[in-house]
């Protein structure tokens, strides 16, 4: 493998101010939503009690979701030894954190009470998911942490390979338990499938390559350093792959659902007519955000511009898929005593109504926005990006070039 030099983006230019301001401005305008929505109370919501996990949760489910796949450049890079991957395993390790941290805070916030998370992180039920999850996304930190430094410390190579092994393992397991949250709700005829599991993991590899590439090419872009076409098309192949899969166990789980009898209600509902789930389904999560991503994709050397296309289509459509699922999943009358009668005049087998609020969708894009600023000063602060991911020649003069600007900077003074 050829030496690669790192640098840091350059900082204080009116780009990196204007990007660090509307991004801060956002992280503002989502911390007065939840100020709003805890003071004045969840009715400013459209959650009800019948759809308890709105928009907000949607948003964070995505972020957790793509923080896995965002790893998955570096893994493939180090886990299975892919050479032309390696150069951008710190920006993967550092996406991947920077997701986790966004999805976190929006999850946190829209508790209700998010004062009292110390009891969440301190008592566990190890028979619930869910504390299942607080232990694999604080891991997630401690060990993508660990394989960040081992890949930029030189001192820690001994340890980069395992560390490569261990995150990937884990993140396989982050995002079956993220999974498993659905798969595990009897109650909820939409979900209660093992193929939760493996579905998620599919998502992950989709959402985080397509967060990772809008990434790549922004900052590339806005810094003037080279990446090259076949790069780009590269992974972009490798995209529509993880969008075919995606598509693949979105099948098989409803597939598997129209076996059983029981659940051929809430199928029709999601498939054919269940009104704004059904159009996001089919136009939002099949069409925009899975069909054509992979025909983009798999043109003849697609230009930057069509893959950028695609990327945001997939993210689009990765956005849609969790709102089907769980908005959607809530929507449809609970199952309170699966195999008996029940009636009652509170809303009994109705379809609960449900309209996103502005807060929840600050709070959401909130999110987006702590993930990207933390992506930011860390590409500012650390040599995570190479500093040209072109070919040939041109790269060869671009790494001369950045070790001399290495070589030139002053030492740290004593």
């Amino acid at each position: 493998m050829k030496k690669v030099a790192y640098r840091e983006i350059p900082a204080m230019t009116f780009g990196w101010l204007t990007a660090v301001v509307a991004l801060g401005a956002m992280v503002v305008a989502a911390l007065l939503a939840v100020l709003h929505m805890e003071h004045s109370g969840h009715w400013v919501t459209g959650m009800t009690n019948q759809v308890v996990w709105g928009t907000p949760h949607v948003f964070a489910v995505f972020l957790i979701v793509a923080a896995s796949g965002a790893l998955n450049v570096a893994s493939i890079g180090s886990v299975f030894g892919r050479e032309t991957y390696q150069p951008l395993g710190r920006m993967s390790a550092l996406m991947a954190i920077a997701l986790l941290a966004g999805g976190l805070a929006v999850l946190v916030l829209d508790l209700g009470r998010p004062d009292r998370l110390d009891i969440a992180m301190t008592h566990f039920n190890f028979k619930s998911i869910f504390a299942w999850n607080v232990i694999l996304y604080t891991g997630f930190f401690v060990i993508v942490g660990f394989y960040l430094w081992t890949m930029m410390d030189w001192t820690m190579k001994w340890a980069y390979k395992t560390a490569a092994v261990g995150a990937f393992l884990w993140r396989l397991v982050l995002t079956t338990g993220t999974g498993s949250i659905f798969g595990f709700l009897m109650a909820r005829e939409a979900y209660s499938t093992a193929v939760m599991a493996p579905m998620f993991i599919a998502m992950s590899f989709a959402f985080g390559m397509a967060i990772f590439l809008l990434v790549l090419m922004a900052t590339y872009n806005c810094c003037g350093r080279p990446v090259s076409l076949e790069l780009v098309q590269r992974k972009g192949r490798l995209l529509g792959l993880f969008c075919a899969a995606n598509l693949y166990f979105v099948a098989v789980q409803h597939v598997t659902a129209l076996y059983f009898a029981e659940r051929g209600g809430v199928e029709a509902f999601i498939l054919t007519n269940g009104g704004i789930y059904t159009w996001l389904f089919w136009l939002g999560q099949v069409v925009i955000g899975g069909l054509l991503p992979i025909f983009i994709l798999y043109q003849t050397n697609p230009p930057r511009s069509m893959v950028r296309l695609a990327s945001i289509m997939v993210v689009l459509g990765g956005l849609a898929q969790v709102y089907v699922i769980i908005i959607g999943g809530q929507a449809w009358p609970l199952t309170l005593f699966p195999g008996m009668e029940v009636s009652s005049s509170f809303l009994d087998g109705q379809i609960a109504g449900y309209a996103p609020s502005l807060p929840e969708v600050v709070l959401g894009l909130g999110g987006f926005a702590i993930a990207m600023l933390i992506a930011l000063i860390g590409m500012t602060f650390l040599r995570i990006l190479p500093a040209s991911l072109a070919h040939g020649a041109e790269a060869e003069l671009e790494v001369l070039h950045a070790e001399a600007v290495i070589e030139a900077e002053p030492a740290p003074a004593e």
